[in-house]
């Protein structure tokens, strides 16, 4: 497949889940389980501290630094059960 083809089939999965409210709904559901599993508070105190040392403040800046942190920190758990949950949507929709 090429890169346009997968772009092209990225967005038209990713407007399904948006007429139909899964996008919605998987993104609550990712919040909540980052957010019970402490990733959230680890993250903003990551942000709180790298900002007190941070002169001048920028937020473009502490964005960059939690960046690659944040994506190599979800917990495995929750990356399975919304890839899943994803898998399954994706498989709902392409094999009717």
């Amino acid at each position: 497949m090429s890169k346009s083809e997968i772009d092209t089939l990225y967005a038209e999965v990713q407007r399904r889940m948006i007429e139909n409210g899964e996008w919605d709904r998987l993104l609550h559901l990712l919040s909540s389980k980052l957010s019970e599993s402490g990733w959230t508070d680890e993250l903003l105190h990551r942000a709180k501290d790298n900002s007190g040392t941070m002169d001048p403040l920028s937020l473009r800046a502490i964005l960059q630094q939690l960046l690659s942190h944040a994506q190599t920190t979800v917990p495995l758990p929750v990356k399975r059960e919304i890839t899943i949950l994803i898998k399954q949507f994706v498989k709902e929709q392409f094999d009717k």
